[in-house]
């Protein structure tokens, strides 16, 4: 099965600072990702329903992104959350990319919208 690389844009209400706190720390992933994380040094482990998935915190950049690898993922893998601000309107984004089997891309981009709805959510948007 081929893997598809997704590219999301979801539009947040919220300052810059906040979002990047809500996709970078354990509290705030909490509020709208996972059931629970837990860290440790650079390995976080994300809980849903009961099971749990590991990741390797790749590369962060303090207000900019977040980057991940699933432990189990293939080759050069990765998910990353980014906020972007963009300079005309003002508008901030928070860019998603992932990786999803070809006949999943459907379901993941919408697990995704539905995420970042329990995102707007928490941060009353």
């Amino acid at each position: 099965m081929n893997r598809v690389k997704l590219e999301l844009e979801f539009l947040v209400k919220s300052s810059p600072n906040i979002l990047f706190n809500y996709i970078s720390t354990p509290s705030g992933l909490v509020e709208w990702f996972a059931d629970d994380v837990n860290v440790k040094g650079k390995m976080y482990t994300f809980f849903w329903d009961g099971e749990e998935n590991v990741a390797e915190l790749i590369k962060k950049v303090n207000g900019k992104y977040i980057r991940f690898k699933w432990e189990d993922s293939e080759g050069d893998e990765m998910f990353e959350m980014q906020v972007h601000k963009d300079e005309l309107t003002g508008d901030i984004a928070l860019l998603v990319t992932d990786y999803a089997d070809e006949d999943e891309v459907d379901e993941i981009s919408l697990l995704w919208e539905s995420q970042v709805q329990d995102l707007r959510n928490a941060l009353g948007a």
